[in-house]
């Protein structure tokens, strides 16, 4: 592609970590004369709680019965849950929604994060039709795009038509058999704590290679980091000879679902629901537990019965005072990935083949046509072909989010890549929108779920966990919305006077 043709299209950049990101003009001959445009945030007061300082305590000015730090999907499902008591929402962001948020551009909705629910028994299915909104059926088994051919329904009659040699298709096929074998019920406990690469050491390497493709944008992890429990789960479930298509999204991804629970939330409680406020510290004390934020440059402390934590435990930890040790080490032992969502926006079809398709080699795991669940439906047309590519980062290319250059050179490695895939994506965009988060995945590595997750959910006098992370296997809408489920329970038994139990999520 010639450099003046990508003059002209135009890159957004968004996301918790932004911090302005024009062009990357090594892509371009010429200077673009469309200003990108920038959301972001000023992290100066996180980074500062990062490196441990001390905030001034002011005296505490409200009392509350609940206070809810964390604004994303578990934060406001804790608030749905909790409408009858005196809560209030504390958010960092000018936004809610977290990893679950949805855009639009020109009328068309597309999501920026959690993409699909899975199954009727889904805390998102159940908690979306509550609040008047309903799932829609995705039906279409996972493709991949390899060597510029695209093949529908990988894991099904998709393993005959891979455009391998037949000694890889093979090595695909025993894979699929083998897994399919493995009585995962009895052997649960075990595979937990092994990773799956253990399990690929027979088969060829493109075999790994796709996994270590859909890995890390599932749970977080390659294959060598991913408890085989996971991976095994995974593939019994996309390959069994009975198997259903049984994922649910919404148009613009879930991130409908942490709009309309704002919507529903402000509503009746907007006073109670307080977006720009970066949490300092949250401790307990003898007959309450005090939360201290800064909004608007004022520090404030607030009091209350219990504390809910909605937030992910590498910031959890730094935030609550005087966790115990075991807790504390727990939450530190667990680990993140950086995300980018790159959402490549045509006005002229592009790819519509399948829902969800992965692409391994690339730099982007796999692409999402954002209004796969409505296209077919009687009437409607496509004004925009909106592509999401999904972008999972290895720990050590955080800093690519965190620096202009570092996101410019990212953002033209997806656009490029994706042009590769076949004759019939090399066309270009008309805009190109970038959302990327620093922490957003937590790896579900071995032990995570059975030995890490267990101490980091335990509760702590008046300060409760919830978040995704607090409750596994893996990241997830139905997950966080079930650890503030959870978080509720205990906090409303410690406010009744008596000792939480914890709930624990089974596999």
């Amino acid at each position: 592609m010639s450099g003046n043709r990508r003059d002209f299209i135009r890159f957004v950049v968004a996301g918790a970590v932004a911090a302005g990101c024009p062009i990357d003009m090594s892509l371009l001959a010429a200077p673009i004369e469309a200003t990108p445009s920038v959301e972001g945030e000023d992290n100066k007061i996180c980074h500062q709680v990062r490196d441990g300082k001390v905030f001034s305590r002011p005296p505490v000015s409200a009392k509350h019965d609940v206070v809810i730090v964390g604004g994303g999907m578990s934060g406001l499902a804790a608030a749905y849950r909790l409408q009858s008591r005196d809560f209030l929402l504390l958010e960092k962001e000018p936004h809610w929604g977290g990893n679950a948020t949805c855009a639009e551009y020109g009328g068309s909705t597309y999501g920026t994060g959690a993409a699909f629910l899975e199954g009727k028994e889904d805390e998102g299915y159940i908690l979306a039709r509550e609040i008047g909104i309903e799932p829609l059926p995705i039906n279409n088994w996972d493709g991949t795009i390899v060597n510029e051919e695209f093949v529908a329904d990988t894991w099904g009659d998709g393993l005959e038509k891979l455009p391998y040699p037949a000694a890889v298709k093979d090595g695909f096929r025993k894979f699929r058999k083998d897994v399919l074998a493995i009585d995962l019920k009895k052997r649960k406990d075990e595979l937990a704590d092994l990773p799956l690469s253990d399990f690929m050491k027979e088969y060829p390497a493109e075999v790994k290679q796709w996994w270590d493709n859909y890995g890390p944008s599932n749970w977080g992890a390659v294959t060598e980091d991913t408890a085989a429990r996971i991976g095994i789960y995974e593939l019994q479930d996309i390959a069994a000879k009975d198997r259903e298509d049984n994922r649910y999204t919404f148009v613009g991804g879930l991130g409908a679902i942490s709009k309309r629970l704002a919507e529903t939330l402000e509503t009746k409680h907007k006073d109670r629901m307080v977006t720009g406020a970066t949490i300092v510290a949250v401790e307990n004390d003898k007959r309450e537990a005090r939360v201290t934020y800064i909004q608007g440059g004022e520090l404030k402390t607030v009091a209350s019965k219990a504390v809910i934590m909605a937030t992910p435990k590498f910031i959890t930890r730094r935030l609550v005072q005087g966790l115990p040790e075991k807790q504390n080490d727990a939450m530190q032992e667990m680990r993140y990935i950086p995300y980018a969502v790159v959402n490549l926006i045509y006005d002229k079809p592009v790819f519509n083949s399948g829902y969800d398709t992965w692409c391994p080699g690339s730099r982007f795991s796999d692409v999402i046509v954002a209004d796969w669940v409505i296209k077919k439906q009687a009437g409607y047309q496509q004004k925009y072909n909106i592509l999401s590519s999904y972008t999972p980062l290895h720990e050590n290319e955080r800093s690519l989010l965190l620096s202009e250059a570092g996101a410019r050179k990212l953002a033209g490695q997806v656009l490029t890549d994706f042009q590769r895939l076949m004759p019939s994506t090399h066309v270009d965009p008309v805009e190109v929108h970038i959302y990327r988060r620093g922490h957003p995945l937590y790896m579900s590595t071995p032990g995570l779920f059975s030995k890490v997750q267990p101490a980091v959910r335990e509760p702590f006098e008046r300060i409760f966990f919830a978040n995704t992370d607090s409750e596994g296997p893996v990241s997830g809408t139905g997950p966080a919305i079930a650890a503030a489920y959870r978080a509720v329970k205990e906090a409303e038994q410690r406010m009744a006077g008596s000792a939480s139990v914890p709930a624990t999520v089974g596999l």
